[in-house]
């Protein structure tokens, strides 16, 4: 049961419940060749609400033999997902410069909570991250980050680029891409406008449809043998050049 460390919820009907009571959830876990109507009511639900799901064998299942699971569970985050429109809201009504963090295919939950952590000492107003290929808010996470999830909004969302047009183009937003293919270093550019960030991951980078629209690319320049930094010291480099850059203002 160590996999299953954040609050769970067992069963097709409870499951139900949960989804039409607007709980948190962070992905539902189907046994393999479930049928019958009660699961195609939850599976509609499942849909509608743009859950993240996932098919998985029999053997998942066993340490909750003692639970009426149905072949169904259902991760539940132990912070609640913030909407990013009713966040920037706030941000602008407070006159303040947004300053958002996109996580890209981030998926260490070690990662995920370091960089939430620097992100609440920056004064980070929301952290992005995709509905699927991302790392949850778990336990794990939490522990991380020092409890920083519990100070910083986190949203999730479906689709990355249509957010990252919608920030340029209908929230003034500029939008910089963190990636080695960048030309323009982190210091070059002008932080002291609404700025949002994206870092992808170690191993994939950014999506390059995310690349091919963002406002610009910057890069941290590097001098030693390996390859790159690691996401979460990378990251932190970057927005608190951000803060220094709004320091001087």
């Amino acid at each position: 049961m160590a996999k299953y460390k954040q609050e769970c919820i067992f069963g097709i009907r409870a499951v139900i419940e949960a989804i039409q009571q607007e709980k948190e959830i962070d992905k539902v876990m189907l046994k393999q060749g479930i049928r019958g109507e009660l699961f195609q009511q939850l599976f509609a639900l499942i849909r509608e609400n743009n859950i993240p799901f996932q098919y998985v064998p029999e053997d998942v299942f066993k340490p909750f033999a003692d639970r009426n699971h149905q072949g169904v569970l259902a991760e539940v985050a132990p912070v609640p997902y913030r909407d990013l429109n009713e966040v920037l809201n706030e941000v602008e009504a407070a006159g303040q410069l947004p300053f958002i963090l996109i996580l890209d295919r981030i998926t260490d939950v070690r990662n995920f909570g370091a960089i939430v952590r620097s992100a609440e000492c920056a004064g980070v107003h929301a952290i992005v991250i995709p509905n699927k290929n991302s790392a949850k808010i778990s336990s794990d996470a939490l522990k991380t980050s020092a409890g920083a999830l519990y100070h910083v909004p986190v949203c999730r969302i479906l689709n990355l680029k249509k957010l990252v047009r919608e920030l340029k183009f209908q929230r003034g937003i500029r939008v910089y891409a963190a990636t080695e293919k960048a030309e323009k270093y982190y210091t070059a550019a002008d932080f002291t406008q609404p700025t949002a960030i994206v870092m992808g991951s170690e191993d994939k980078g950014i999506d390059e449809g995310l690349l091919n629209i963002v406002t610009d690319s910057i890069k941290i320049p590097q001098k030693g043998n390996i390859e790159s930094l690691n996401v979460s010291a990378a990251a932190a480099v970057i927005l608190f050049e951000v803060v220094r850059q709004r320091d001087l203002l």
